[in-house]
This record gives structure tokens, C-alpha cells and sequence, in this order.
């Protein structure tokens, strides 16, 4: 027989007769084994192998293919792939087999062994995705043997039959692209083996196979079994998740929803948050003792997220639910523990390679864990894991994931995981119910501290509007007040405290209620706001008493004082840091008060101006804070010229323009509060005012008395009569005695009768009681018994002295 093979690459070629022994050897034989014709002829076939394959070699019986270790002549053994051919006579009766040898120097036997009895999934295809080969792992996996699928297009044979599962167009087409391009490839999928109770996500590599001329003839690839790597990664990316959105906002209901949303579907199917009532309403949750009691615990639906809509939906948000004794929910949150409820008993898991890991094995559940619940089945569940959610060691309510629609079953790790997120919640709902808490303790402070009703006066129509910041700032120190002064003239007032919360809105009531009191001594604005400023600077170093709020560092305040007198028409007012107001003329012209504000209150050493102003009867006044121009999307200037085109707005009652402010200036979300005071100016008619210059002199008593009476029946004024000559004659005589000129009286006629003397002299007098045997002393005691009201308010010319009587019934 001629020889085949060259030097560098021999070929023996053995012709076996049907007995198997040898009856022809080539001279590739001698190159390739050192054996001659003469020593292999008329041997056994077998006597030349170092494993002959069983049934070998016979002609009808099994070959050996691939690789095959053959004996040298010196003893060594030399590994050749092998390749035999029956030979048939023509009767077709068997008449031998041709055997072709050929040393594989560049790879030993022992290699092909391994790619076979690799644990990962190796393949090689033809651009046509025809099988070329497969190992016996990946024929595990297709479920389907070497000569089942070799020859066979992929797509062809998994499109239909008994594994569509592996009917995967993006691992076929990744192989084809790769075929195309000659670029290799990674690919991630999630494959679910049949009968198993995991779904398993196999890396594969692809690559294409070349010839020597670098053309691609062929694509191979391998794959493994990364479930525990991904499925461990899914879960971080789940944590991730959570971290960035659970406890986004300081609202229970809120929080509870994105902790039902977050794991869906990554995680769970269905998730179920249940709080106490007494958590929604921000109060403590109940005692533990409360939840063991034996009885029924009644909850709170909070929030439910289900990855498809539900044909019988479960209670929605805030619906009771009640937990009977024994159930999973009440023993959770009775131990604190969470529990696992399995429709069947879980496999090991890894039947490829890794597996799903370590948490699909039984033995890493915790003691007790899980539990084999046949009757979730009925309700469509695969699992359900609850867990209680526990801060600062209360049980708040409780939490369940379930899974419905994906068959695999949970992992321990999966617990862990579910453990994790409620963990977070649990925190997240007990921080926004503790906010909740303060948030409406300082609204209730702070609506308790605001007017409750704008007072009825003379001086001006007035209206109002407040709203507070948005749950995620807290309640601001916003406040306005109405205050009624001596001669008819009305004190409006606008502040602002800085920070927010309880304190604010504690700081907010001592600086309303010391404005109330400066108010009453009648101070000017600019002497009243430097008395303010005094105040915020010495707040921090009040004495707090033990277990007390500790300061928050913001002491700051602003504040706008106005005095508008019905009589003048004048508007004084003076600025600590505030916005000024707007002035609506009757027209409809409207523009800021141009003034110099001063600092805000708590810097101390700094003056505040007073500017003073006329207003036509009917003008509009609006006072405001700095939260209702300004926001992140508008600065003060464009938002103060918006409030100015609403103001302006002709023939609309002061509280329609109050509610269309509030509403068109303000968005949804707010972080500070927002204040607004209108005020609608009145002009007190000039007939309503009698004014004389009364001579110092005590003889000129009795033609002070005549000017009151005759003013009096002029008003039609006689039942006050008698007590309005006695005051004057008693606030007269003291303004002439102690006082300096000049000397003046005049009545002013309103809701009440106002009666007040001035002089120069700056000092004031002071109530006593007089004993039995003094002479005097008894004036201003008659002047407080027979009015409703007296005082005294400096002026830079000296001082006044008024007294007011009812006109109504008393």
C-alpha cells in the first residue's frame, strides 16, 4: 500500500481482513509507528492499539473515532487521530475495513478527553448554525445526545418540540452575527432548565473558528452557569435601588408605597405593606405587649404593588386588614422573626455547573426555614416571604413578597435580601411618621399662635392668606397680625422667623406677642422694630431649662411694621429686613413702596428708617413674605411683579384676590411658607374730627368742656355727654398743671368716641389710687372707670392722652 502521509505528517493506512488481523500495511506505517510490513501482516489488529474500543474491528460493530493511543515499535506510545472505513466485496458480503492512522502532535488525546468531560457547555457551529460538534455537557443541557443534533440547524431543531425553552432568538442571533461579522461576542441570558425549580443565567462566549487562509468556516462557543454570580448582582442592584428610593420623602404613605414598588419585578410579584393606624396618624406604635395579646391585630393597608393588574384586588390604601391569632403575620411580628412560605419543597439546584448557588441548598435556610405551604398554591403563589417591620425595637406593621407569575422558588439568600428592604423601610416609615409628628405639632402650634379672625376696624378692610411650607421643609415661622391703635388708626403687620419646625414656629409666637405689647405703648415703627431686634438678639441666651429644646443657632427674624391713620391718610411704616409692601392705587396703578429696609432682626447696633406715606381712600395694601415670590423656578423681582399684576386686577373683593394670589403664586411643592395681608384703605370723614388749641391756662377748663359738649350735640352725641365733659375737664386740667404748652383737644368721632389731649412735655402719667385725704390723684383713676380704654403715645413734639367710649350698647 502507498503511503499517504509526508515526513512531517505520516499516515499509516492498515487494511483488516473480517478476522481483524492485519493484511496490508502502508510505508506510512514505518514513518509514523516503526513498524514494518513484514512484522504487522498476518497480527491482530489489537496487537497494535493500547486501548482497543470494545467489539472493535469488527465490520458491523461500533468504531473508534476521534483520538486513539497506538503502540511505537520502540515500546512509546503515539497518539493519532483514526478514521475507519468498512470494505464490501461485491455481494456486499464484509470483506475487510481500512484503517487510516495519523500522528496529532500538536494536541495529545488526553486533550480531547477534557473538552468531552468539561463541566461547561462547549459547542462548535457551521455559518449556518448546523451542529458541528458538542461536548457532553451541552448535550445534557439541549437534552438531546451528539448524533441527535449533529447535522442539524439550532433554529430548527429547538423552534418546536419539547424544550422551546431553548428557543432563544438572541443566543442564535448573536451566533450569526458572529458567523458575519468574524467579531467574537458575550452574551448573558436566563434559561430555566426543565424541571427545575430556579431560573439559571448562562454566560457564553462565542468566537469564530478560521481557516488557514482566515476564512470563517465555523463558530464555536461556551457557556456556564453564572446563576449565584447574577442573581447576587440582581439583588445588590435591588439594595441599590431601595437605598435611592425608599425614604425619599418624610409622608408614612409615601414611603410605604415605594417600598412596595421598589422589588417589583426584579424580586417579587406582589408586595403588601400593612402599618398600624397609629404610625399613619404619626403617634408611637403600640407597645410589643399589644401585638401579643392574642387577639386580632387590625392594620393598615398602606401600600400594594403587583406587577399586572389583579382581577380581585386585594383592600387598597388605608383599608383595615385584620391578622387572625397564629397567622404568619401575627407570629412575625409577635417574635420579630421573619417566616417563608414554599408551595413545594425546593430542589438543590446547580445541575449545570455552578448552579444557582450555595442559597438554593437546603441546608443554608435558617432553622425552621422555609415552610411548605401547599395552600398558597391555590392562590397562585409559588412563595411568600413576611417580614415585620421593626425600629428602634416597635413593631411598626409588616411586609410580604410573594411571587405568582415566575416559577422559581425563593432562595435563603433571597430572604436576606427581603430582610434588607424592610430593614431600610422600617427606618424610612418611623423617620417620616416621627416628622409627621413634629410637622403637625408645629402647624398646630403655629395656626394657634396666628389670628384666628382678622379683627373688624374702621381704618381698613382687610384679608388674609397662609399657607405652610410642604411636608418635606416643615413649618416656617411666617406670621401677620391686625392690631388695633389709639386714634383709630390701625398697626399691620408681616414677619418672618428663619428655620423651620417647632422652634420657628415657637420663636414666631414671642415676636408676635412682643409686637402686640410694643404695639400697645403706641412706639413709633422704628422705635418699635429697634425694642424687636433687642428682643431676637438676647433670645439665644435665655436660660433653658433641663431636658428643654436645645437652640437651633437660627435666631433671625424679619419684620414690617405699618401705622395707617383713617384721619391723615398717612401710612408710616418701617422695615427690619422685609420685603416692602405694594401699594394698588384706586385707579389700578400699583407699585412697591420705594424705602431703604433696614437690617433684619438679631443684628443689633443698626438703625431703621421710617418712611412715611399718603394713600388715597380705597387704596390697596399688600403685605407679604418672601415665600410667596420667591421659589427655585422665579426670583423676588419677577415673582413681586406677578403679585402686582394679580393685585391690580379691577373690581375684585379683597378675598378673591387674597385666594387667586395664594393659588397662582405658589407651586405644588413649597419649601417655605407664604404669607399675604391686603388691606383696603378707609379715609375718616373730616366732619367725624373736631380739633382746638387750648390756651395753658386753668380758667380755660370750662370753654374746653363747652367745645366737647357743643361738638357732641352737633354729632347728635347727648348720652355720652356728661362723662365726655368730666374726662376732658380732668385730662385738660392735668395737661395745663403738669404738662407744656401747647395744649391741644381733640374728638374724634368712629366706632367709638375718642377723646385725647396733648402737650409738649414728654412725661407720662401714671394711675394711683388716692387716699382718703388727698386732694388730687383721683383724675385718671375717674378717666379709666368711666371709659373703655386709655393711654398714653409720645410724639416727637411731646405726648398724647386719649380715652375711648363705646357708642354701641356695651
Amino acid at each position: 500500500m502507498e503511503t499517504t502521509g509526508a515526513q512531517d505528517a505520516p499516515t499509516a493506512v492498515a487494511v483488516v481482513d473480517p478476522d481483524g488481523v492485519v493484511s496490508g500495511w502502508s510505508e506510512g506505517g514505518l514513518l509514523l509507528l516503526g513498524w514494518t510490513a513484514e512484522e504487522t501482516v498476518g497480527r491482530p489488529v489489537t496487537d497494535f492499539l493500547v486501548d482497543p474500543p470494545p467489539g472493535f474491528p469488527s465490520a458491523d460493530g461500533p468504531r473508534p473515532k476521534g483520538s486513539i493511543a497506538v503502540r511505537h515499535r520502540d515500546g512509546s506510545t503515539v497518539d493519532a487521530t483514526v478514521t475507519v472505513h468498512p470494505l464490501r466485496r461485491a455481494d456486499g458480503v464484509a470483506a475487510g475495513l481500512v484503517v487510516t492512522l495519523q500522528r496529532w502532535d500538536r494536541r495529545p488525546v488526553i486533550a480531547d478527553r477534557a473538552f468531552e468531560q468539561c463541566p461547561f457547555a462547549l459547542g462548535v457551529y457551521d455559518p449556518d448554525l448546523r451542529f458541528l460538534w458538542v461536548n457532553a455537557a451541552a448535550a445534557a443541557v439541549v437534552a438531546h445526545t451528539e448524533e441527535q443534533v449533529l447535522g442539524e440547524k439550532y433554529r430548527e431543531l429547538f423552534a418546536v418540540g419539547e424544550t422551546p425553552e431553548l428557543d432563544d432568538t438572541a443566543y442564535t442571533d448573536k451566533l450569526s452575527e458572529v458567523a458575519r461579522t468574524g467579531e467574537p461576542a458575550r452574551l448573558i441570558t436566563i434559561f430555566r432548565p426543565l424541571g427545575s425549580a430556579y431560573a439559571n443565567a448562562w454566560a457564553t462566549s462565542m468566537w469564530p473558528v478560521r481557516d488557514a487562509e482566515g476564512t470563517v468556516r465555523a463558530v464555536a462557543n461556551w457557556g456556564f452557569d453564572m446563576s449565584a454570580e447574577y442573581w447576587a448582582r440582581q439583588r445588590l442592584l435591588i439594595l441599590k435601588e431601595a437605598t435611592r428610593g425608599i425614604g425619599r420623602t418624610l409622608d408614612v404613605i409615601s414611603t410605604a408605597r415605594e417600598l412596595a414598588e421598589t422589588p417589583v419585578p426584579g424580586f417579587a410579584d406582589l408586595v403588601t405593606v400593612d402599618l398600624f393606624d397609629e404610625v399613619l396618624r404619626g403617634e408611637e406604635p403600640p407597645v410589643s405587649a399589644a401585638v401579643t395579646t392574642g387577639g386580632t391585630i387590625t392594620l393598615a393597608r398602606a401600600a400594594r404593588h403587583s406587577a399586572k393588574e389583579d382581577p380581585d384586588p386585594a383592600p387598597g390604601p388605608a383599608a383595615p386588614v385584620g391578622y387572625a391569632p397564629g397567622s404568619i403575620a401575627a407570629r412575625c411580628m409577635s417574635t420579630g422573626g421573619s417566616m417563608v412560605q414554599l408551595a413545594v419543597e425546593p430542589s438543590q439546584g446547580g445541575e449545570w455547573a455552578f448552579g444557582p448557588g450555595l442559597a438554593a441548598d437546603p441546608a443554608h435556610w435558617p432553622p425552621g426555614l422555609p415552610l411548605i405551604d401547599q395552600s398558597i398554591a391555590a392562590r397562585g403563589l409559588t412563595g411568600r416571604i413576611t417580614v415585620p417591620l421593626l425600629a428602634r425595637g416597635a413593631v411598626l406593621g409588616v411586609v410580604t413578597f410573594a411571587r405568582r407569575d415566575r416559577p422559581e422558588a425563593f432562595t435563603a439568600d433571597d430572604l436576606i435580601l427581603a430582610d434588607e428592604l424592610a430593614a431600610k423601610a422600617a427606618v424610612a416609615i418611623d423617620n417620616a411618621r416621627r416628622y409627621t409628628r413634629e410637622h403637625t405639632l408645629a402647624l398646630t402650634l403655629q395656626r394657634s399662635l396666628l389670628p384666628q379672625r382678622l379683627p373688624h376696624h374702621g381704618a381698613v378692610d382687610v384679608a388674609s392668606g397662609y399657607l405652610p411650607a410642604g411636608a418635606g421643609a416643615g413649618v416656617g415661622g411666617d406670621w401677620f397680625d391686625v392690631i388695633a391703635l389709639s386714634g383709630a388708626r390701625v398697626a399691620l403687620v408681616v414677619g418672618d422667623v428663619v428655620g423651620h419646625g417647632v422652634h420657628a414656629s415657637a420663636s414666631m409666637g414671642r415676636l408676635r406677642t412682643a409686637v402686640r405689647t410694643l404695639a400697645d405703648v403706641d412706639l413709633p415703627p422704628d422705635e418699635l422694630l429697634t425694642h424687636l431686634d433687642d428682643l431676637v438678639l438676647h433670645l439665644p441666651d435665655d436660660p433653658r431649662p433641663e431636658g428643654g429644646f436645645e437652640p437651633t443657632g437660627e435666631t433671625g427674624a424679619t419684620c414690617l411694621y405699618a401705622v395707617y391713620d383713617p384721619v391723615s391718610r398717612r401710612c408710616t411704616m418701617a422695615s427690619a429686613g422685609h420685603p416692602l409692601p405694594l401699594v394698588v392705587s384706586p385707579d389700578g396703578t400699583g407699585a412697591p413702596v420705594v424705602a431703604q429696609p433696614g437690617p433684619p432682626l438679631g443684628i443689633g447696633g443698626l438703625p431703621f428708617e421710617v418712611t412715611e406715606i399718603e394713600l388715597p381712600e380705597g387704596s390697596l395694601l399688600a403685605l407679604y413674605t418672601d415665600g410667596l415670590v420667591e421659589n427655585h423656578g422665579r426670583d423676588a423681582g419677577k415673582g413681586t411683579a406677578d403679585l402686582l399684576r394679580i393685585l391690580s386686577e379691577p373690581g375684585a373683593s379683597l378675598e378673591a384676590l387674597c385666594d387667586t394670589a395664594m393659588k397662582l403664586m405658589l407651586p405644588d411643592h413649597r419649601t417655605d411658607d407664604a404669607a399675604l395681608l391686603l388691606a383696603r384703605t378707609r379715609a375718616l370723614d373730616p366732619d367725624h374730627v373736631a380739633d382746638w388749641e387750648i390756651e395753658p391756662d386753668p380758667a380755660q377748663v370750662a370753654h374746653a368742656r363747652r367745645l366737647a359738649a357743643d361738638q357732641l350735640a352737633l354729632w347728635g352725641l347727648e348720652e355720652p355727654a356728661f362723662v365726655t365733659e368730666l374726662v376732658v375737664s380732668e385730662l385738660v386740667t392735668n395737661a395745663i398743671k403738669y404738662g407744656q404748652p401747647p395744649v391741644r383737644l381733640r374728638l374724634i368721632r368712629d366706632a367709638a368716641l375718642i377723646c385725647e389731649v396733648s402737650d409738649g412735655s414728654g412725661t407720662a402719667p401714671h394711675l394711683r389710687r388716692a387716699r382718703t385725704f388727698d386732694e388730687g390723684g383721683r383724675g385718671l383713676m375717674l378717666v379709666a372707670q368711666l371709659t373703655q380704654g386709655w393711654g398714653t403715645r409720645h410724639t416727637t413734639n411731646g405726648k398724647t392722652i386719649w380715652c375711648a367710649q363705646n357708642l354701641g350698647p356695651t
